[in-house]
């Protein structure tokens, strides 16, 4: 019984990637040919090339998804556990750290175009 479950499931992830491919493939030779005067490539070449872009962007690391959410609400428990003077400190030390250009020792001038220290 388990083997045929296993099957089933590895023929449908295999029709979901040929159609995802398909479906790059398809929209790569509509548009980068004409857009970019890129190449224009096979069945195969966008398999690879949308198994390149899970690799890159995506990887594999376990949990996909919901590994995020866990992340945030694990660091969001750990703010609200916080005393007023934590989180004040942790504030600014964030806003330290990512605060814009404007707000780090430099002003724009009106009309100018310039930057100049405070």
């Amino acid at each position: 019984m388990k083997s045929k479950w296993f099957f089933r499931i590895a023929v449908v992830f295999l029709a979901g990637f040929a159609a995802l491919s398909a479906i790059v493939m398809v929209l790569w030779n509509w548009l980068i040919p004409v857009l970019f005067s890129g190449p224009v490539i096979t069945f195969w070449q966008s398999a690879g090339l949308l198994l390149l872009s899970k690799i890159l962007f995506k990887g594999f690391h376990k949990g996909g998804h919901m590994w995020r959410q866990n992340r945030w609400k694990a660091w969001k428990e750990r703010f609200e556990k916080m005393s007023p003077e934590e989180r004040e400190r942790m504030r600014s030390f964030w806003k330290q750290r990512c605060c814009s250009p404007f707000e780090s020792g430099f002003r724009e001038t009106a009309g100018s175009g310039e930057e100049s220290p405070k």
